[in-house]
């Protein structure tokens, strides 16, 4: 069985464009966010910490602040998140243990019911 240390959920391209009225710069994020995770080895089985994985979600009911990245397990949520943000997101909270406390617009408390995680507020 493969361990999973992050899963990473990146609205950037919503239908609804509430929270992103701007299609390109959500699309850009969400390229930077796949190119960072292969080279950087995020997806590597090997990998001793688990693997990042990583999907493009369109919406995850947050309607501000757009482009926005939920980082599971924490539950934490970033906003206005641009290429650039991703890459020092990627390197401080997922590979450092550190959230980057100025881009986080909330925090969701995740707890184990059954043996699903579910949503808290």
């Amino acid at each position: 069985m493969t361990r999973v240390s992050h899963h990473l959920l990146l609205c950037a391209t919503p239908t609804k464009a509430l929270c992103c009225p701007d299609p390109a710069l959500g699309a850009a994020s969400w390229d930077a966010l796949k190119r960072l995770v292969r080279e950087w080895g995020l997806e590597d089985p090997q990998r001793p910490e688990g693997i990042v994985l990583r999907n493009k979600a369109d919406c995850l009911r947050i309607c501000a602040e757009g482009p926005v990245l939920l980082i599971w397990p924490e539950g934490s949520v970033y906003g206005g998140v641009t290429p650039e943000r991703v890459e020092v997101i990627l390197r401080e909270h997922v590979l450092a243990g550190r959230p980057v406390q100025e881009w986080l617009v909330r925090r969701y408390a995740f707890s184990a019911l059954h043996g699903l995680n579910t949503l808290q507020e």
